[in-house]
């Protein structure tokens, strides 16, 4: 008899515990996967946990592999990454990415896992989700050679969006956020950084993912005439109040909105997997590793998600590690 698995559920919104889980044995076509890392995207999974998740939005903030539902008892998480004990003989023993919550081991289809290069370590690996939420984003956004680009928000998304950037020719590149402790990781990402009072205006194109409506207020002062705020932040239940009078409609600014749960209609002619592939290849980049701030034991989720959730933990990326033997 295989021994059970251990999975993170969110039992009461601000209360998790770990449960035991019964495996099926794999089937043709699937996998089993012993988990290596996962990864806590801190602000989407700590709104999951305080139980922010609008009940209009239950359907659409659903990730893959989630069980239970909102607000609880879920189990809820996208970051996997893990090595294939069992399935197809070409994938055992292989490095793989998973949208899958925090367990220990899982199994899930072949078309779920995506091989990890073998130049992206599995610690950074976890981070696939984010830089594939960045890929898309930019892919909305088609900066330019050139461009003067501000990103507002200096958490998990925001640093990838411009950590990319970094690579683009010609680009002005700033990171802005009230925290200047970021200021660190925007040098480590090879960006400019300012506090919000400080930083550049004119620019062509503002990525904002603060989650907070002074941060998209600010990302609309920082616009040329006629550019563009991509918002990626997302506020759940909160609502949000903005400055559209003043000058507003005569600079013919936009704010456009994206996200990573539809291929950009720019690139329709790439799949999902594509994308994801893709994430996994640019994460060959060790300057990377900043954006992974954190690590603990699947063990201690229990007391370390309320620790990220209250800001005690300051964590961009915090990652989970498990045991062999887990």
């Amino acid at each position: 008899m295989r021994p059970p698995a251990r999975a993170f559920w969110l039992s009461s919104p601000g209360e998790g515990e770990i449960l035991e889980v019964t495996l099926p044995v794999p089937s043709e076509g699937e996998v089993l996967v012993r988990a290596l890392y996962s990864g806590v995207s801190r602000g989407t999974e700590t709104l999951v946990f305080r139980g922010g998740v609008p009940e209009s939005q239950y359907a659409a903030m659903r990730a893959p592999f989630q069980e239970g539902d909102f607000p609880a008892p879920v189990k809820y998480g996208y970051l996997s990454v893990g090595e294939v004990e069992e399935g197809p003989a070409d994938l055992v023993g292989a490095t793989v990415f998973c949208l899958y919550p925090h367990q220990t081991r899982y199994v899930v289809p072949v078309a779920a896992v995506t091989r990890v290069p073998a130049n992206v370590p599995a610690e950074r690996a976890v981070l696939a989700g984010t830089v594939e939420t960045a890929v898309n984003a930019l892919w909305d956004a088609a900066p330019l050679i050139g461009d003067r680009i501000a990103v507002v928000g200096g958490g998990m998304v925001g640093c990838s969006v411009a950590a990319l950037l970094a690579r683009f020719p010609g680009v002005r590149v700033q990171l802005v956020d009230a925290d200047p402790t970021r200021a660190k990781t925007a040098e480590a990402l090879g960006v400019d950084f300012a506090l919000p009072h400080e930083a550049h205006g004119e620019c062509d194109l503002v990525v904002h993912a603060s989650a907070t409506e002074q941060g998209l207020a600010r990302s609309l002062e920082l616009l040329s005439a006629e550019g563009t705020v991509l918002e990626l932040s997302w506020y759940g239940d909160r609502p949000v109040t903005l400055p559209l009078g003043e000058a507003f409609h005569s600079r013919r600014l936009v704010i456009r909105s994206s996200q990573v749960g539809t291929v950009s209609p720019a690139r329709a002619n790439r799949t999902y997997a594509d994308r994801l592939a893709l994430a996994l290849e640019l994460l060959a980049d060790p300057a990377l590793d900043a954006l992974v701030t954190g690590e603990s034991a699947f063990e201690e989720l229990p007391e370390v998600l309320p620790r990220l959730a209250s800001g005690e933990i300051p964590a961009l990326c915090h990652r989970v590690r498990y045991t062999a033997s887990a």
